[in-house]
């Protein structure tokens, strides 16, 4: 069948400026992490990216390296943006980063020229884009000059093969140089991507700070900390979830009893403001204006739904946040 969005898609979403650039991002983007790659189902990622784009989810976040295996997420999200999407293009932000292992051999991982440029080539291949609307360096590289990472993106950006440029998992102090080498080229850095939650909050030991006062956007991942901050936590370890897999991300050990306790008292609160646990940590992240928006994964398009509801709801009172504070300490 052929598809059609919804006619009334950007009525459903709210957008926020990403940084002091003339970019508006969807408060809730779309993250590939995981659920696309070759081993899971077609059709229900398929379904999952349809759903997004109806309700006004125009940022759609890769990585060369998301599968598994590694690249396919971006084979993927091409034949659906072949069969779906590619008359909307111009509607998008696809966005993708270039960082960790993707070959063996010397140039295959980390953040030299060499690497980002044809991690670029290769990921433009997959998904069939002639640009990127933003490219990321996706961590950054201890052994590489710093000039040399950003001096990649700065060609990037200048040869066409993407629009801005971004950083990924950068700590304040190595974000504030890479934001004054850029600027120096003529090529500003668009948006910053850390990991952010209500569990992991280096991000406001600094690095907030230097997003806003250099007009970054920021766009935190792992907002519900890899499914700690959702419902499937509430009674321990269900079978089948993350933490229950043996090569997992989220380990057994950080499903401890007192995490639990904070879960379940966060859920309590959550419920008490009309909302479930992950609708309430994704709003969180956005009483931020230095959010521009969080990105979310989903494995089915119920959980889609869910945190595009936290939209509904982005007030904090003073009482709640000192209740949340409280709680998490």
């Amino acid at each position: 069948m052929n598809y059609t969005p919804n006619p009334s898609r950007y009525e459903k979403m709210s957008y926020r400026r990403c940084g002091k650039s003339g970019i508006r991002l969807p408060e809730i983007s779309l993250g590939l992490w995981h659920n696309f790659g070759g081993v899971d189902t077609f059709e229900n990622y398929r379904a999952i990216l349809r759903a997004a784009f109806d309700v006004g989810i125009t940022h759609f976040d890769l990585a060369n390296n998301y599968g598994p295996p590694p690249g396919s997420a971006e084979e993927n999200f091409g034949i659906i943006l072949k069969k779906d999407l590619l008359p909307y293009r111009d509607e998008l932000i696809i966005s993708s980063k270039a960082g960790y292992l993707m070959w063996s051999g010397p140039y295959g991982e980390w953040g030299s020229r060499k690497y980002l440029i044809a991690s670029c080539e290769q990921s433009l291949k997959r998904t069939g884009l002639d640009y990127f609307d933003i490219f990321y360096s996706h961590r950054p590289d201890p052994e590489t000059p710093l000039e040399e990472t950003m001096g990649a993106l700065d060609y990037l950006v200048r040869s066409g093969k993407a629009l801005y440029a971004g950083l990924s998992n950068y700590n304040a102090e190595q974000t504030a140089r890479a934001l004054i080498i850029l600027k120096d080229l003529g090529t500003p850095c668009l948006i910053h991507q850390p990991k952010y939650s209500m569990f992991v909050r280096d991000s406001e030991n600094g690095l907030l700070d230097v997003l806003g006062k250099n007009g970054v956007g920021c766009i935190p991942f792992s907002p519900l900390a890899q499914g700690l901050l959702t419902d499937k936590y509430l009674h321990g370890i269900p079978e089948g979830s993350r933490a229950a897999l043996e090569h997992g991300y989220l380990k057994k050990e950080e499903v401890s009893e007192a995490v639990v306790n904070k879960i379940k008292q966060l859920n309590e609160l959550a419920q008490k403001r009309g909302q479930s646990l992950a609708q309430m940590a994704l709003a969180w992240l956005l009483k931020d204006e230095r959010v521009t928006t969080v990105l979310i994964g989903a494995s089915k398009v119920s959980q889609l739904h869910d945190s595009r509801g936290a939209l509904e709801n982005k007030h904090f009172s003073s009482d709640e946040l000192s209740q949340i504070e409280s709680i998490l300490k």
